[in-house]
C-alpha cells in the first residue's frame, strides 16, 4: 500500500508525541516524525513552520493531558488531587516527565502560568482559602519540590523497593498534610 499523501495537524503532533514519549523532545525531529508516519517530511513543514512550532504543540499536549489527569482525580482536597495526578503522570510518561524537570528553559514560562493557575484553584480549598496568595504560593512550591523528587524517583525506577506505587502516594499524602498543617498553623489559627 503506497503511503498517505496528506496528514492533519493532529497526526503529526500524535507521532511527534510518541517519539517524545520514547526519546524525550529530542527526539521530535522531522525524519523521525515522518519515519512515524511513514512519509517524507514534507507534510510536516506544510502543517508547521517549522520544528519548533512542532514541539510546542507536543508541549501544549503533554500540559493538556497533566490537566486531564488532575481533573480526573476525585478526592475531596485539590492539593492531595495534585499530588495524585502527578504520580500519574510519572508512571504514564516517565521519560517526558524526566525531559520536563531536567530542561526547564524549554517550558518555563507555561510551567509558571500552570503553577499560578493552581495557586488560584488551591484558593478554593476551605482551609487553603484562609491562606494568603503568597501563602499559598510558597506552600505549593514546597510541595513541588517534594513531588518533583519523588516523581523523579519513581519515573527513573529509584525509588527504594519497599516504596510501591501505594506507598508512594502515602508518602505525598503524609507530607502534603504536613505542609498544609504547618502553613495553617503559620497563620496564626
Amino acid at each position: 500500500m503506497p503511503p498517505k499523501v496528506q496528514f492533519t495537524r493532529e497526526e503529526i503532533i500524535d507521532a511527534a508525541f510518541d517519539a517524545a514519549r520514547e526519546t524525550g523532545f529530542s527526539g521530535i525531529t522531522a525524519r523521525e516524525v515522518a519515519d512515524r508516519l511513514n512519509c517524507s517530511v514534507a507534510p510536516i513543514y506544510v502543517n508547521f513552520s517549522s520544528m519548533e512550532e512542532l514541539a510546542e504543540a507536543v508541549l501544549h499536549r503533554v500540559f493538556t493531558i497533566s490537566d486531564e489527569m488532575l481533573a480526573k482525580q476525585t478526592g475531596p482536597r485539590i492539593f492531595e488531587n495534585i499530588g495524585r495526578a502527578s504520580l500519574e503522570f510519572a508512571r504514564e510518561y516517565p521519560v517526558i516527565l524526566r525531559e520536563l524537570i531536567m530542561n526547564p528553559d524549554m517550558h518555563q514560562s507555561s510551567r509558571e502560568a500552570q503553577s499560578e493557575a493552581l495557586v488560584d484553584a488551591l484558593r478554593e480549598d476551605p482551609e487553603l482559602g484562609k491562606l494568603s496568595r503568597y501563602q499559598r504560593r510558597r506552600l505549593l512550591a514546597k510541595m513541588q519540590i517534594f513531588q518533583t523528587g519523588l516523581t523523579m524517583m519513581h519515573a527513573s525506577g529509584s525509588l527504594p523497593s519497599w516504596i510501591d506505587e501505594r506507598e508512594a502516594e502515602n508518602l505525598l499524602m503524609e507530607t502534603g498534610n504536613e505542609l498544609l498543617h504547618a502553613a495553617v498553623q503559620n497563620t496564626g489559627e
